[in-house]
């Protein structure tokens, strides 16, 4: 071994970005973890220090940049041995990563995160691209396909890079009572305004085998919720020949997954959502009703221009289906203001959408001009300003409908997951989810009440609401105080 890889003890990990970069996170972190190296959080403390970074927008760049170069003055002023550099953002800006952070000792790129290790001792020379693992993977494909009785899966020219990414064995940084669980990797819808396919590859559904090993070991570490994610959820095997698709998959695990009591789907893509698919949400227990969709935009020239491949009346087609055959469905989505074009008169109207649907959940973004994407390069660009104040103009008007809607919770008995303390001591409360409340990105419940911890699935009271969250409290009832419908330790 190397004089420098022998020097490498303890790792500091900064994961930045969506629940995807955090699964690859975890999964290094596993890697890390087996080969003997200890992982701390105090990066002054580190021998090495790994950023997993995101490079979705420019934004997100922004924010990597800055823990990079705080990575490097802690190597600078010998802190730290060894600056390692994943992720996004080495996949799409390689060569200018080099150009501005000189003093980043080794990058990956997220086809080779199999490689950390080499990365962070210095072993060897990681390649910038996944063909060497085409190999691993034609062997994992065999082998998952013997044993369900099925014919390998082949490259084709639509995808070509038959890569699989196998998620086990991982160190996760959620608590261990909730966890994501990746189902694919890339996207084909070709959306003008996005850099998933140029970063991430093409659509690559992982064999159902494949998932639910996956998820059942995610369920032997404690975990009661699994929220599925992908960059196209909805357009699970459509590129592996799986007949059965989402639907089939979301049933197997309803199914199989006895300690998991809810299960989540997250980036839903609304011209793939399919009669099956709802239904199927609407008849599994464990599926909880939920869906996280992207819509972007409303009106029709934007929806064409960004290339969403929908309507407006198609949306709203979908969306009363939601509603009326999932009973009591949380709806969540997100918007672009400003896109290239984009009048007052479309905001407007999108402005009115948001008003008169009532999502229960929304996020809005500013557009964007990616370097690469078919929009950043239109004409009629958005000034920032405007930009900026549709964004809050949006905003202001689906908080009216949150708010409304949390004060008329008041009175309702739901089930919630318990995830911490909401401060320093027990009279401060326990921050917990609803069945509508996504981890990280949506309201939360805050819970009064004794003998809570973290991953417990508990029925409380809503007594009142701040803001987005709700307040609740635990039912009183004679005999005992506190109903636990399940209990994995955190």
């Amino acid at each position: 071994m190397a004089k420098s890889a022998k020097s490498i003890k303890k790792v500091a990990f900064v994961s930045l970005g969506c629940p995807k970069n955090l699964v690859d996170s975890e999964r290094m972190l596993g890697l890390l973890a087996e080969d003997g190296l200890n992982i701390t959080s105090n990066a002054s403390d580190a021998d090495a220090i790994v950023i997993n970074t995101c490079g979705f927008l420019e934004a997100s760049k922004t924010e990597s940049m800055k823990e990079i170069h705080e990575a490097i003055e802690l190597k600078r002023t010998g802190r730290c041995k060894r600056v390692v550099v994943a992720g996004c953002l080495v996949q799409r800006h390689k060569t200018k990563l080099l150009s501005e952070a000189p003093g980043i000792d080794r990058l990956v790129g997220v086809f080779d995160r199999e490689h950390i290790v080499e990365a962070v001792r210095g072993q060897t020379n990681p390649r910038q691209d996944h063909g060497h693992f085409l190999g691993k993977y034609h062997d994992l494909s065999k082998e998952l396909a013997a044993a369900s009785g099925q014919q390998a899966i082949k490259e084709t020219k639509t995808n070509r890079l038959a890569v699989f990414e196998d998620d086990r064995a991982r160190l996760r940084l959620t608590p261990r009572h909730y966890a994501y669980l990746r189902i694919s990797e890339g996207c084909n819808q070709g959306c003008t305004f996005c850099t998933i396919p140029s970063i991430r590859g093409l659509m690559r559904s992982k064999p159902p085998q494949q998932i639910m090993a996956e998820a059942a070991e995610l369920a032997a570490d404690g975990a009661v919720e699994l929220n599925l994610i992908g960059q196209d959820t909805t357009s699970y095997g459509t590129d592996i020949g799986y007949a059965p698709g989402l639907s089939g998959l979301l049933k197997t695990l309803d199914r199989e997954l006895k300690d998991v009591h809810w299960l989540r789907l997250m980036y839903a893509y609304p011209s793939c959502f399919t009669d099956e698919m709802i239904q199927t949400i609407a008849q599994c227990g464990r599926m909880v009703p939920y869906i996280d969709m992207p819509l972007q935009h409303i009106n029709d020239d934007i929806l064409t221009r960004m290339r969403r491949r929908v309507s407006r009346k198609e949306i709203e087609t979908l969306l009363e289906k939601l509603r009326n055959w999932i009973p009591g469905i949380t709806i969540r989505t997100t918007f672009i203001a400003g896109s290239p074009g984009e009048t007052e008169a479309q905001h407007q109207e999108l402005i009115r959408f948001v008003e008169d649907f009532g999502f229960d959940m929304m996020g809005v973004f500013a557009f964007s001009a990616e370097p690469g994407t078919p929009m950043g390069k239109m004409d009629g660009q958005v000034p920032d300003e405007i930009k900026q104040r549709r964004v809050e103009e949006l905003m202001l008007a689906q908080q009216k409908v949150a708010f409304k809607k949390a004060r008329e919770m008041a009175g309702k008995t739901i089930t919630v997951l318990v995830d911490r303390p909401a401060g320093r001591d027990a009279e401060d409360g326990w921050v917990a989810r609803g069945t509508g409340q996504a981890p990280d990105i949506d309201s939360v419940t805050l819970v009064h009440g004794d003998d809570l911890h973290a991953g417990q699935l508990i029925e409380v009271k809503v007594t009142g609401a701040e803001g987005y969250d709700l307040v609740a409290e635990i039912p009183k009832k004679r005999g005992r105080s506190l109903k636990v419908l399940a209990q994995r330790s955190s």
